[in-house]
């Protein structure tokens, strides 16, 4: 058996014989539309304070913010439809059909929003159409984590599987920090006014270039052996199994998805706003917006390379222990770390702060594809990974910016860390309740 894959492997017709150089291609390859998936939506949340005023006009910056990041939480609120669709996809039709169609729903969105004419030019029809393309990614993005998570997890050799699952949180976060980057960029070399008029256009434009790259990509890509070994299974795809042999196993995904995913927008997303409409900043009114880009991106770097670390760190302890050290560290710090982060006046004190929730919550997002893939048997994998993780993305974690700004306005902000420190003790204690997946996985292909 080679060491990278499966007993039994598959050519993209269908044959057998895949060689462990191919097998790695297969796996950066399903992993690689993260990067554009991640990069497009993470775009949104990096330019919504430039284009703002122009699609959302009237009001201070945070109304124009809260106007902005409420098409942010329709695209989530249509993450789970696009989980039912494109996990249902991936389950019936292969894993390698579901990455192909994610990613060019996700070309189409960005380039209508790069095209999009400002509130100036077309009136209503500038927030409907913004609101359309973020439903359309919000589509992809909920069809691809699943599609991707479950082609990746079937695609690594069983006893390098939480290092290859990290691999997936480093293009999701490289995508952001991508993103960030480009935003730093444009900083330096536009006017401010330059990025309020146009410069805030130019990463929706790259987005859709690098999806038709990865579109190609994926045409290339190898199915799964434990796709083709499930084709004969008349239960294949039956959504109805979710709730009735496998009602446990998403109703966990669902309550580890509210607490490591509400705290990843926090800490990630959110972040960047956070610093600049929030925290104290060295004058008292918050950091500058290139300090708060650049404080984001040195955070996400760091935050990037814990993935693959503490991915391997499971496959040595276990993903039990890696998670319930994540869990319950991060629910004892998100308080008091959120609140000195909120008082600091210096970058290095953000830096610092934030770095610590950051590398709790690595013991969540480095592992939360493999743990979830590992509960499922192959006829359902893609559509259990897909659906529970979306409903509660939408739900909670689409909504974190939404919560903390509409807190923030009624005077009560530091109530959203009250909240993510009770859904990450929630998710802590579901992780002790529960066996370790890597002992009782269901990818049986190796």
């Amino acid at each position: 058996m080679a060491e990278t894959g499966a007993a039994s492997d598959l050519s993209p017709a269908g044959e057998a014989g895949l060689t462990a150089w191919q097998r790695l291609k297969n796996i950066l390859g399903g992993s690689a539309g993260n990067f554009v998936e991640w990069f497009d939506w993470f775009a949104y949340v990096s330019f919504a304070i430039y284009f703002s005023s122009s699609i959302f006009p009237g009001g201070d910056q945070t109304t124009q913010l809260l106007k902005a990041y409420l098409p942010f939480a329709l695209g989530f609120v249509a993450r789970p439809f696009g989980a039912y669709i494109m996990g249902l996809y991936a389950d019936l039709a292969g894993r390698k059909a579901a990455l192909t169609l994610s990613i060019s729903l996700m070309c189409a969105g960005s380039l209508v929003i790069a095209l999009i004419p400002t509130h100036a030019q077309a009136g209503i029809l500038a927030p409907i159409l913004l609101t359309a393309a973020r439903i359309a990614q919000g589509l992809s993005v909920g069809g691809e984590y699943g599609a991707s998570a479950t082609y990746v997890s079937e695609m690594s050799v069983r006893r390098r599987r939480g290092f290859w699952s990290g691999f997936l949180y480093v293009t999701v976060i490289g995508g952001q920090l991508a993103a960030l980057l480009l935003l730093v960029l444009l900083q330096n070399v536009l006017s401010d006014a330059q990025l309020h008029d146009w410069g805030w256009r130019v990463p929706f434009f790259i987005g859709a270039l690098l999806a038709v790259v990865v579109f190609w990509i994926r045409l290339r890509l190898h199915e799964t052996p434990s796709f083709v070994a499930a084709k004969g299974e008349e239960t294949r795809g039956r959504t109805l199994l979710l709730f009735t042999r496998h009602w446990r196993e998403t109703a966990v995904i669902v309550i580890l998805t509210a607490g490591g995913g509400s705290a990843f927008y926090f800490y990630t997303s959110y972040l960047k706003d956070f610093l600049t409409n929030s925290a104290a900043g060295p004058a008292g009114n918050g950091f500058s917006r290139d300090a708060a880009a650049l404080i984001s991106t040195a955070l996400l770097t760091c935050f990037m390379f814990f993935q693959p670390l503490v991915g391997a760190l499971s496959d040595w302890v276990g993903r039990r222990a890696v998670m319930l050290v994540g869990f319950g560290v991060g629910a004892l710090i998100a308080y008091p770390v959120s609140t000195a982060i909120m008082a600091a006046t210096s970058p290095a004190q953000v830096f610092y702060l934030a770095l610590l929730p950051l590398l709790a919550l690595s013991g969540y997002t480095s592992i939360s594809a493999i743990f979830k893939a590992e509960l499922f048997p192959a006829q359902v994998r893609a559509l259990g990974v897909a659906l529970p993780y979306a409903a509660a993305q939408a739900v909670f974690g689409g909504n974190v910016g939404t919560v903390a700004l509409s807190l923030k306005k009624a005077g009560h902000e530091q109530a959203v860390f009250v909240i993510i420190a009770v859904l990450l003790a929630i998710s802590f204690v579901t992780v002790l309740c529960m066996r370790d997946p890597r002992k009782h996985s269901l990818i049986l292909e190796d």
